[in-house]
């Protein structure tokens, strides 16, 4: 996603199951876990959403919300979208498809919620700022960012064992689609030097994966 070498065609079919065998149900429990506060959301940014899983519930869940989904793979597009349509036409009108290294593309108009899952981790930290650059000034006030992604706990006896595990996975998937990152970026400062700021926050598998939603301050009266 972060760079031309890289490309994420090749694990598009198997990765349901490559992600099944790994983690079992808990990388989709950690997408949905905060769908429930994204009912309000009218226009969202998904940023690489893979296969459409968690799209596909979020077009379920809130019936008003249209999406711009931005991603680099154009295999992950065409499963998205064949997952999408069916649900039927009405939700396929509601989505709009960008085959786009999201470092590349520019954003149109506003949006009060953006998403991404197991995303950030696929750039470099000086990535992130140019990413966060690029789309947190179409936030509107008050929008939310639904984040979900690897951890490493301080917890001194899982710590060891989270940051093997990825370490592994930055070593597997470089060797599948030539992903050079082997760091977890420090989104979270970005975020917070930008203004947004973390309101909900939930941890799976002893805090290997994290959910979190980060908000923009409301317009001042």
């Amino acid at each position: 996603m972060s760079s031309r070498e890289v490309n994420f065609d090749p694990v598009a079919r198997p990765y349901r199951w490559i992600e099944y065998v790994t983690f079992g149900p808990w990388l989709a429990r950690c997408r949905t876990a905060q769908l429930a506060k994204m009912k309000d959301a009218r226009r969202a940014l998904v940023l690489g959403d893979g296969d459409g899983r968690f799209l596909s519930r979020l077009l379920t869940a809130n019936p008003d919300v249209t999406v711009d989904v931005v991603d680099s793979s154009a295999g992950m597009l065409t499963l998205l979208d064949r997952r999408i349509l069916r649900s039927g036409v009405q939700a396929r009108e509601r989505i709009c498809l960008h085959h786009s290294d999201a470092l590349a593309w520019e954003p149109a108009g506003s949006y009060d919620l953006i998403v991404s899952h197991f995303f950030l981790d696929c750039f470099f930290s000086s990535q992130i700022e140019q990413l966060f650059d690029r789309v947190v000034p179409h936030a509107v006030p008050g929008a939310k960012w639904l984040i979900s992604e690897f951890a490493v706990p301080r917890n001194r006896l899982t710590a060891p064992i989270a940051r093997g595990i990825v370490a592994f996975l930055y070593r597997a998937f470089g060797c599948l689609t030539g992903l050079s990152v082997r760091a977890l970026p420090d989104y979270a400062a970005a975020l917070s030097c930008r203004g947004m700021s973390i309101v909900h926050h939930q941890q799976f598998l002893f805090g290997l994966l994290s959910s979190e939603v980060w908000t923009l301050p409301p317009a001042t009266q």
